[in-house]
């Protein structure tokens, strides 16, 4: 029996232009839907926005370059709650059935966002 291939993850802003011959399926994983942004022109699957940062953390982190470790840390403790697990198993189960699964979020800077804290927990489990 082959082993199954793992989806690729990879992370996109909300704000780029769709690529539908390597996004794969896009889910929106922020809590707050992105400014300025249409429905259509996001071009989305599905939005988890339960498998996004509470808005206390959010509020807290102000993506803060010096505070990225220890946001990170009560992040994955975030994801490890029962509602967390609930919202990173609906994603997990997405990947699974996906070639490539893409992240969307509008953060401005991705590589101290939570999605690089997701895109690491995802690539860990799948």
């Amino acid at each position: 029996m082959a082993a199954k291939k793992k989806p690729k993850i990879q992370v996109r802003r909300v704000y780029e232009e769709p690529r539908p011959d390597s996004d794969g399926v896009r889910v929106l994983v922020d809590r707050v839907w992105p400014r300025g942004e249409s429905k259509e022109k996001a071009a989305l699957d599905d939005w988890n926005k339960d498998v996004a940062p509470s808005t206390e953390l959010r509020k807290w982190y102000r993506h803060d370059p010096d505070r990225y470790d220890d946001f990170a840390r009560r992040y994955r403790a975030e994801l490890a709650t029962e509602e967390g697990g609930r919202a990173l198993g609906a994603l997990l189960e997405t990947a699974s059935g996906a070639g490539t699964l893409t992240l969307v979020t509008a953060v401005k800077d991705p590589s101290i966002g939570h999605t690089r804290v997701l895109e690491e927990e995802l690539k860990d489990r799948l």
